[in-house]
């Protein structure tokens, strides 16, 4: 299996890492390039405490065996260790400053774990617009301008441990595809060519940019931007987690029922923050259009 240890943390040429007090500079950075790191955004003694929602909410009888890998979706609904985020100020300023508003909904929420030696995460966007087919619910709710990427790598972003990578300046909305590259038919990816038809998983990609993070650095990007990530060739496990936000008066009505999970949290959840839950819709992963 090919190893990434190699991979070093390039010169873009161009500043894409901020503190969490150049909000407006990695605003820019994120509508010129697609993609923005902000740093320390958690102290450690939440970097650990969120590391423990992550398992509870994901995994919580350590089922995973070396190779695998799990996503939650709608990880907000595992408990008060993921809903505790809510609380934490400096975390929710930069969401209304990214949505441009202090009324905000949850819109979605996730949390994946990867054992060592799990597999690459082929390129994708997020985006579920370039198509009026919608096949599930992620293409219900991926159709924002919002950006789509919100994530602490809690165990820190880098080649060797499954890290994430996006491909600078695709988030544009005529971009063609990486030079060699075409684009799958529903734009959701793209493949060499003169080869079959199917979502790459390579990294010999111009554009290319690896991440480099700790675990309270936030990753944001773009909601058309291409991104994957490296497998898991060390000895530890990846954990990461992201609670996305839109603006409260950005109705959806979605064709699913609210799973008995999300009706949980709504009942739960303490009520100085149902604020931030009028018009959610939760997810439900079995739904097809």
């Amino acid at each position: 299996m090919e190893d990434y240890s190699h991979v070093e943390k390039p010169d873009t040429g161009y500043r894409y890492e901020f503190g969490i007090q150049e909000l407006d500079e990695m605003s820019e950075c994120l509508e010129v390039h697609g993609f923005a790191v902000i740093k320390d955004v958690l102290p450690p003694e939440w970097v650990e405490k969120l590391k423990q929602a992550v398992y509870d909410g994901t995994d919580p009888d350590g089922e995973l065996a070396s190779g695998e890998s799990r996503t939650r979706h709608a990880w907000i609904e595992s408990g008060p260790g993921a809903w505790s985020l809510l609380e934490y100020e400096p975390f929710m300023d930069i969401h209304r400053h990214l949505i441009g508003t202090d009324v905000l909904t949850v819109h979605r929420s996730a949390a994946i774990i990867r054992m060592p030696g799990s597999q690459p995460v082929a390129w994708h966007t997020d985006w579920g617009g370039y198509s009026k087919e919608i096949r599930n619910s992620g293409d219900v709710l991926n159709r924002g301008l919002w950006p789509s990427g919100k994530w602490f790598y809690l165990t820190g972003s880098r080649p060797a441990h499954g890290g994430l990578c996006v491909i600078e300046d695709s988030h544009v909305e005529d971009w063609e595809g990486p030079e060699g590259f075409r684009m799958t038919a529903d734009r959701r990816s793209f493949y060499p060519e003169g080869e079959e038809e199917r979502a790459y998983a390579g990294f010999d990609i111009p554009g290319l940019v690896p991440l480099f993070t700790q675990g309270g650095d936030m990753i944001v990007f773009a909601h058309r931007t291409y991104h994957g990530a490296f497998p898991n060739r060390t000895g530890q496990t990846r954990l990461s987690c992201a609670i996305g936000f839109r603006d409260r008066r950005h109705r959806i009505d979605v064709p699913w029922e609210i799973p008995r999970s999300g009706r949980w949290f709504l009942e739960n959840l303490p009520d100085h923050l149902k604020k931030y839950t009028h018009g959610y819709t939760s997810i439900d992963v079995d739904w097809r259009g």
